[in-house]
């Protein structure tokens, strides 16, 4: 029985009422339906037609886009909806996540970087306010994984860094402010990213912790969120054997099953060690994480019999509803236990207030709140406060054309493209003009087209060049299995050459582990985010007008001595 009066809920009598009236009044397919939380990728009206055809989804996720189109996409889907919805994005970095016009006040890191958990609360009211003024209710987010190995390819920036403590103070002051504003907040990746080298998006990874180690750390930081009262919680693909095998003596290698999939980790470690009480959501069920665990007609019912409260995206959605409903029929979810995940939905809807109608919704008064000069006025604060000197040759700054007039600039970025989430922003390119502005010559190194033996003369580099400046834009994200440089040909053309005879700086705007693959460089610098804000300040510190404030929450150095030379 779920205590709907207890911590996260703390729901009324009438609420409670309402919760067990909508309840008994569902069919079983309309109870299905609660268990989707679909994506709603552009929110065209094409897209809802498709979902509201084939089932009433208990939520939706919106992706990145314009303000008026996310209040239309709102407002359609409460038309459609007999039961209130939940409406998520990852709120991780700021409004940025789920309208164009929004506010990235930091990444994560660039966050933790301040050591000032005000910039959590700040990051995290700036979420609730913009994404409240589209009709968003819920933050996948705090992230609060833990970077533990510098390899991983999806952790990166989007955590508060290496050091436990920190990572649970600020996720905790997310929560708090998130919720505090009105949204629910969605502790993510349980049972935590960030020890295995691989991307859960791309394989079943592992959280290869013991147990008490696991519980002085992620743990610590879970549970700091749930008694911070979050709402919500969001497994990952991702298996932690040691808790599995304590919860489960003699379990089989092969039964050994990601969080999303794992009975031992939602049931025994979440609920029971942990004490959650709230909505358990699956991360993205169309991640191969979860799909190379299991045949997929027995996962979809699996993840809620398992402990799932809500199942997140969909293959084929009318597929993935046709395998629920048999799963249920199956007996594989049986009647208690889908009741219990619906009565879960309805009371996290309950306590967000949802049941007492829809929001009033204007696009002029978003338009006040979203991207405010309050908000980018937090975001350049959080960037001046984060910018990181990792090592510094002395002497070398500052930056001014009357000490280094003619620049030799490389960049190091993907091809302009990508989509989404994923578009390659044009920060090189505009770090480069804005260098111009302040007066230095800039010339952008070209590799040579032909082989060793023919490239320009070391000399004529040397003499013809005051300071040699790279600018690395690799960030994280989905679908790739490494964050690293891959240097051009012939022969790491673009490598530090000529950096004991010519002055050589290196900037990440993103990834801040680059010293693996350029220890040597004697001047590094982390930014952890490739937005305006970042770069005008660190324009500001590169030319001696700001100081360096920032505090290094990774090993930088990747635990390599020569990266100290």
């Amino acid at each position: 029985m779920i205590d709907l009066a207890a911590k996260p809920f703390y729901l009324k009598p009438e609420d409670i009422e309402w919760v067990n009236t909508t309840l008994a009044g569902m069919t079983t397919e309309e109870k299905a339906g609660q268990l989707f939380c679909v994506l709603f990728k552009e929110c065209k009206p094409e897209e809802f037609e498709y979902v509201f055809n084939i089932l009433k989804p208990g939520g939706c996720m919106y992706r990145v886009v314009p303000t008026e189109r996310a209040i239309a996409a709102t407002q359609n889907i409460y038309s459609r909806s007999k039961v209130p919805p939940l409406i998520a994005a990852n709120l991780e970095k700021g409004g940025n996540g789920i309208v164009t016009e929004g506010t990235l006040v930091g990444a994560p890191m660039e966050i933790a970087a301040t050591d000032d958990i005000g910039m959590a609360t700040k990051m995290a009211h700036a979420c609730a306010a913009e994404a409240s003024a589209v009709g968003a209710n819920w933050a996948f987010a705090p992230i609060i994984d833990i970077d533990t190995n510098y390899r991983n390819p999806i952790t990166n920036t989007r955590t508060f860094g290496s050091d436990p403590e920190r990572v649970r103070r600020m996720g905790r002051a997310y929560v708090e402010e998130v919720q505090k504003m009105g949204l629910a907040a969605s502790i993510k990746h349980f049972p935590g990213d960030g020890q295995d080298e691989r991307d859960q998006h791309l394989v079943t990874s592992i959280n290869s912790m013991d147990c008490d180690p696991w519980m002085n750390t992620y743990g610590a930081a879970y549970k700091a969120g749930i008694e911070a009262g979050a709402l919500t919680a969001m497994v990952g693909h991702i298996m932690q054997p040691a808790w599995t095998r304590r919860l489960n003596p003699g379990i089989k290698d092969e039964d050994i099953m990601p969080g999303t999939l794992s009975r031992e980790m939602m049931q025994g470690l979440l609920r029971g060690e942990l004490g959650f009480n709230g909505l358990i959501c699956t991360d993205a069920t169309t991640m191969a994480g979860y799909t190379l665990a299991m045949s997929r007609r027995r996962a979809v019912p699996e993840s809620i019999a398992r402990g799932a409260d809500m199942f997140l995206f969909a293959r084929n959605l009318e597929e993935d509803y046709g395998f629920m409903l048999q799963g249920i029929k199956d007996g594989i979810i049986t009647p208690e236990r889908l009741d219990e995940a619906v009565t879960r939905i309805l009371a996290t809807k309950a306590a967000l207030g949802l049941h007492r109608g829809a929001p009033e919704l204007d696009v002029e008064k978003a338009k006040t709140i979203i991207g405010c000069a309050k908000h980018q006025q937090w975001a350049e604060e959080c960037a001046d406060k984060a910018i990181t000197l990792v090592k510094e040759q002395p002497g070398v700054l500052p930056i001014t054309p009357e000490r280094y007039k003619k620049i030799l600039f490389y960049t190091i970025e993907p091809a302009a493209g990508g989509e989404g989430n994923y578009k390659v922003a044009p920060a090189c390119a505009k770090l480069r003009a804005m260098l111009e502005k302040e007066g230095f010559e800039i010339d952008d190194f070209v590799p040579q087209p032909y082989g060793e033996g023919f490239t320009t003369k070391y000399e004529e580099v040397v003499n013809n060049y005051d300071l040699i400046l790279y600018v690395a834009n690799l960030s994280t994200k989905s679908n790739q299995t490494v964050v690293r440089i891959e240097w051009k040909q012939p022969m790491g053309a673009d490598c530090g050459h000529y950096m004991n005879d010519i002055p050589t700086v290196f900037v990440s705007l993103e990834n801040p582990y680059h010293l693996q693959d350029f220890p040597r460089v004697k001047t590094y610098i982390n930014c952890y985010s490739n937005n305006d804000h970042c770069l005008h300040q660190l324009i500001e510190k590169l030319t001696g007008r700001s100081t360096f404030k920032g505090h290094s929450p990774v090993d930088a150095f990747c635990g390599k001595w020569d990266a100290h030379l």
